[in-house]
């Protein structure tokens, strides 16, 4: 046998070593010539070639552990190790994971549409396919890739590796609120469900009044009849029509319909609270920066503990863990409300300004567009004698009980 190289490059483990060593010692091999070095077929030659066996898999192990040693310290300083994800690019001058601006768009409208309950897996890949995500390499999204990214923490400023949960030094693509609700709604759909045939607005929207059971739909010449599934349980309540039901929805629409004139109004109003916001802004934003010290503080205190041998592996990773997504909880705290204090005016104006849409949707919106905007109004919506009760959110509370004026931003 023969090798251009040295001998440390015959064999980089112990198993390869000895098998070479083994295979001399039954004349399968009969004899290894190096440019370097000699090799002699006798106790002293196997012996002084074992040896440099050694110093190979020694080479070997010592640059495998100062690889691993820099990987985690590029972790622990929160740049990501390895191919950017999809919505992500490496930046080959600086090393570091940048924002794609074409995909990540595309990234964050996934999980938008997805947090809003209305989208199986199957569904949201082909809408998204639809528009023109592509993965990184430029293929058509999959069911489990789909899946995958969505689980992904990464695209909220967070990243696991080796079991454990680091912060990332890139740029957030979402919030962890938004990242949550995702979550919550894939745990929901976790068991797989028959998918109806027909395609029905308010299928499933609300709750049965009387059992609590979810309203179900069906069609009968020609019309759409809403009931209560009443699995389990004896319900009195009877069908109604979707002509029935979105008079009521339009009748809701008129009360959160705002006239130009009271639109104008109310963002006098809202000019004259901006002006007495800006120091209780900032006594808010310095308690907020000292929680988030206090954490830092705590993580640090954590990781010496670790390291003198008082807490367990696993208990380590689950106390950082919680640490490290309070942080992030903050941190998304304190940027949400520096944000408030520079442009909750621009916020409030345009939801002022939105509720005039309320009356575009009422015109021209088809029941679909008038669902969606239902959500934004309240919540918990039940059907219990033919009629649709629900919990409006605090600022559309004033628009159903008629509240003065001076009470509606308080």
């Amino acid at each position: 046998m023969y090798c251009d190289t040295a001998s440390d490059r015959l064999a980089r483990n112990s198993l390869d070593g000895g098998k070479i060593i083994y295979l001399v010692d039954k004349g399968v091999v009969k004899d290894l010539k190096f440019p370097t070095y000699r090799f002699d077929d006798t106790a002293q030659g196997k012996f002084m070639l074992s040896i440099a066996f050694g110093q190979s898999k020694y080479y070997v192990d010592n640059l495998s552990e100062n690889i691993r040693r820099g990987i985690r310290q590029k972790i622990r300083n929160g740049v990501y190790s390895g191919p950017a994800p999809v919505g992500y690019l490496n930046d080959p001058i600086t090393r570091t994971i940048v924002i794609d601006k074409d995909k990540a768009p595309l990234v964050r409208k996934m999980f938008e549409l997805y947090a809003t309950g209305n989208y199986t897996l199957d569904r949201l890949t082909n809408t998204m396919n639809s528009l023109g995500f592509a993965t990184r390499n430029n293929k058509p999204l999959r069911h489990n890739r789909c899946q995958s990214i969505l689980s992904n923490p990464f695209y909220y400023g967070l990243m696991y590796y080796w079991g454990e949960l680091f912060e990332g030094s890139h740029e957030p693509i979402i919030t962890k609120k938004l990242f949550e609700k995702c979550q919550t709604v894939m745990r929901r759909r976790g068991k797989p469900r028959k998918q109806a045939q027909h395609y029905i607005a308010l299928r499933g929207f609300m709750r049965c009044g009387e059992c609590g059971r979810i309203i179900t739909a069906e069609i009968q010449k020609g019309h759409t009849y809403y009931r209560c599934t009443k699995r389990q349980r004896r319900c009195s309540q009877k069908y109604t029509r979707e002509e029935a039901l979105e008079k009521q929805i339009n009748d809701i629409f008129q009360k959160v319909s705002l006239s130009d004139d009271w639109a104008s109004k109310i963002i006098n109003e809202l000019r004259k609270d901006k002006e007495k916001d800006t120091q209780s802004l900032l006594t808010h934003l310095q308690n907020l920066r000292k929680k988030l010290s206090s954490i830092d503080t705590k993580i640090s205190k954590l990781i010496d503990i670790y390291l003198e041998g008082s807490l367990t592996k696993e208990e380590y990773t689950r106390k950082k863990e919680r640490l490290v997504n309070e942080k992030k909880e903050l941190q998304e705290s304190i940027r949400d409300f520096a944000d408030e204090g520079n442009n909750w005016f621009e916020q409030a104006r345009e939801f002022v300004t939105s509720l005039t849409e309320a009356r575009c949707v009422l015109r021209e919106g088809n029941l679909e567009l008038k669902k969606e905007f239902l959500k934004k109004i309240g919540s918990n919506f039940i059907l219990k004698e033919r009629r649709i009760n629900f919990s409006a959110e605090k600022i559309f509370r004033h628009f159903f009980s008629r509240a003065p004026f001076s009470d509606w931003w308080s």
